[in-house]
């Protein structure tokens, strides 16, 4: 409100525009806010002196209070910035990314109609935070309320200013929910050899929106359908009708599909893990019909998924996560036949901190293949026995005291009497955490050293064990496991 006030107040126009606009009439609340003026950016800068004008596209920052929802104070930043930016019409895109430049228009009219979508095509002119003035020259409500992408105008147009749109109708249809527009789908296949021109950096930032969206599968599959996929990741693509064998209902890019659509994890590399997990059966395939193989899919795709996703510029800590997960997602695990020295190096070899994800990986292309039963009885008993020997073991390490501790402060000589004392003292802390303290476990120890300990000490072995079996049986039910 201040920001508009204050640009009005100097005479200019000044609206709300955008992505916020569509969400507040979708009722949610917006993350960002821009405003469009007829104020040039030197005119914008000087209403507000500490904004910044780092750009050849008309948009000022200018920076407000911090605000959560509803302008909430935010205390975590000094705060937050609302982009403000001059009307524009845009000259002809030669690179399919960029204008070749930017020309300030005079009206409203002119801005709202070289956007993308309808649905961001509406303009709110605020009069109070009870009244305000929709403006809305291309039917953006209705589409918003029928939940229709539609490109403003020729959608041939819109596609091949900037090619970098095709991805967000996709993204835009993966987030929301939204269909697309039959003229505007057509418009995408047609178009869709453009995203070519677009720098790989932002395709990866809308692959990222879309695989972290509601409906990750559906987006993944509308570049499939639009012709897309081939151009931003042929890897997949050459999975589609591709059959698989007798443990298989879905083709290899279907199981794809339906692996990131079940993947239970919200965590991107999981995500991308679950998409590209069969991403070298196409070319490990051997044979035809129900006994076909696909022998070291699972090695080989590791090294696919780790070129194509620098082709794609991600991280090096998001490759590295997803390769590690790919490469192992073929684990093996039967409680007939596996124990704890098996799980053992496992979690050494992927990392306990990657145990989770590449469960649920599992669960994922289990629940991909058209299995009803995402967790199993073996897969229970695995995090089970995960847990298990993950946990430190009960032992005298527990103690806040040594044997060096018991030598130095009680004389003590080296021998078996110092661990006789250890033990009875870890079996009294075991039922009393408490006693865990190093003062109090002196006094106890040299209390102890007067005694004969061989029963005490059997004693604490009884209460160890139980131990032990107490927080082995708490860990079965928890895992559902005998």
């Amino acid at each position: 409100m201040e920001v508009l006030k204050k640009i009005e107040n100097e005479g200019f126009e000044a609206y709300v525009v955008g992505g916020c606009v569509r969400d507040l009439l979708s009722e949610k609340n917006p993350k960002d806010w821009d405003c469009a003026t007829n104020a040039t950016p030197q005119q914008i800068v000087k209403i507000f002196p500490d904004s910044f004008y780092e750009n050849d596209f008309g948009t000022v920052g200018v920076k407000v209070e911090p605000f959560i929802e509803n302008e909430l104070l935010n205390p975590e930043r000094d705060h937050d910035v609302i982009e403000v930016t001059t009307y524009r019409i845009e000259s002809k895109y030669s690179d399919r990314r960029r204008p070749d430049e930017v020309k300030f228009a005079k009206t409203l009219t002119e801005d709202l109609s070289r956007r993308d979508f309808t649905m961001n095509a509406i303009a709110l002119k605020v009069k109070s935070l009870e009244e305000f003035e929709i403006v809305d020259l291309f039917d953006g409500q209705a589409d918003i309320k029928n939940k229709t992408i539609r490109a403003v105008g020729d959608a041939d147009d819109r596609f091949n200013e900037d090619a970098l749109r095709i991805t967000r109708a996709i993204r835009f249809h993966s987030q929301l929910g939204f269909k697309i527009e039959e003229q505007t789908f057509q418009a995408l296949q047609k178009n869709a050899a453009l995203i070519s021109y677009v720098a790989n950096e932002r395709i990866k930032d809308e692959l990222v929106k879309i695989v972290l969206s509601e409906n990750p599968a559906e987006g993944i599959d509308m570049m499939q359908k639009t012709g897309v996929l081939k151009y931003v990741i042929p890897e997949l693509e050459s999975g589609v009708g591709v059959s698989q064998n007798r443990h298989h209902i879905y083709t290899i890019y279907q199981h794809c599909l339906m692996s990131l659509k079940h993947c239970p994890s919200k965590k991107l590399e999981v995500r991308l893990a679950a998409l590209f997990h069969d991403i070298a059966k196409p070319q490990t395939k051997r044979g035809e019909g129900t006994f076909s193989t696909f022998y070291n899919h699972d090695h080989i795709g590791a090294k696919i998924v780790k070129k194509m996703l620098g082709r794609l510029k991600f991280s090096n800590e998001i490759i590295d996560k997803v390769v590690l997960l790919v490469d192992n997602h073929m684990f093996y695990y039967n409680p007939e036949e596996v124990g704890e020295a098996s799980v053992r190096k496992l979690i050494k070899k992927v990392g306990l901190e990657n145990v989770k994800d590449l469960i649920d990986l599992r669960i994922a292309d289990r629940l991909g293949s058209g299995t009803p039963k995402g967790k199993p009885y073996k897969l229970r008993h695995l995090e089970y026995l995960i847990e298990k020997v993950s946990k430190d073991a009960i032992s005298v390490k527990m103690l806040k005291i040594n044997g060096n501790d018991l030598m130095k402060d009680l004389s003590l000589a080296p021998g078996p009497k110092i661990g006789a004392i250890l033990d009875v003292l870890l079996a009294e802390v075991i039922e009393d955490a408490g006693k865990n303290d190093k003062e109090m476990l002196l006094i106890r120890a040299k209390e102890l050293d007067g005694e004969d300990l061989s029963k005490l000490r059997e004693m604490a072995k009884e209460k160890i064990e139980e131990k032990k079996e107490e927080d082995e049986k708490e860990i079965k039910e928890k895992h559902w496991v005998k």
